[in-house]
């Protein structure tokens, strides 16, 4: 009997609801398992219930995660109420501390939401290279709040996904592998810019692989603007994004514009 009469201990009351020391062991109980149901159904959604469908990994990743959360909100909802709390009661604390909460919620809900948006949508998928607020690497995670970038560096840089919504963000991969480079650099106003575009680009077609480049399209060498003192030129090369970020790239095709121009006599200004 005491052991009965240690559950049946008042606790508080919210609202009408009185609060036993049973009804937060049960609360707790019917949580944990919640918890647990969640997790199961969820994984097994993406496991075997969209395993032979052909969307995207990111779409079935957000359909997992909107499956997960709601079978958490609904199931809180049936425990409360199974527990004789009257949910009505939490209105009045709610509206209390609503605008806090809002306040102090606002960067997480909006990620979360941003995170269902880009896992709907696919502006970006795992394995793109991406540039977003001066970070450039390859999209290796697409959490719920936050996507993970491993730079050329290795070094992981946590994104939280409402700057892939609100940012200008450079996706290398969105439409094809290769992507075009453009390498600025001036030369003399005196030297002889017809021979040395032909130079650059034969010796730059002739170190695609050395360079990283590919092969098609062909390098090319374009004026951007005359000067009385120098000549500004831009040498457009295209390379693998998947396999190379650009300053990888931008180094070794510096190294053979320099190379090409010193052999040529060439003087840069």
């Amino acid at each position: 009997m005491s052991f009965l009469d240690a559950l049946d201990h008042h606790l508080f009351t919210i609202g009408k609801s009185d609060i036993t020391v049973g009804t937060l062991v049960e609360l707790v109980v019917s949580g944990f398992l919640l918890w647990l149901v969640a997790g199961r159904f969820s994984r097994w959604t993406l496991d075997k219930a969209l395993a032979r469908s052909h969307m995207e990994q990111g779409q079935k990743l957000a359909i997992q995660g909107l499956v997960h959360y709601t079978i958490l909100v609904v199931g809180a909802v049936v425990i409360l109420q199974n527990a004789g709390i009257n949910l009505t009661a939490f209105a009045i604390v709610g509206s209390a501390l609503g605008v806090g909460v809002g306040f102090g919620l606002q960067n997480i809900i909006s990620n979360f939401i941003s995170g269902l948006i880009v896992l709907l949508e696919r502006p970006i998928e795992i394995g793109d290279r991406v540039d977003v607020g001066g970070v450039e690497g390859v999209v290796k995670e697409i959490g719920a709040r936050r996507t993970t970038v491993v730079t050329p560096d290795r070094i992981a840089i946590l994104v939280p996904n409402q700057k892939f919504i609100t940012d200008n963000v450079t996706n290398f991969l969105y439409l094809e592998r290769t992507v075009r480079l453009r390498v600025p650099f001036s030369i003399a106003a005196d030297q002889d810019v017809r021979a040395v575009q032909s130079m650059l680009a034969e010796a730059v077609g002739g170190a695609t692989t050395a360079a990283g480049l590919a092969a098609e399209p062909k390098p090319e060498v374009v004026i951007t603007n005359l000067g009385a003192a120098a000549t500004a030129l831009e040498l457009w090369v295209w390379y693998d994004a998947r396999t190379w970020s650009r300053p990888e790239v931008l180094n070794r095709v510096y190294g053979v514009v320099l190379d090409a121009l010193a052999a040529r006599g060439v003087r840069m200004a």
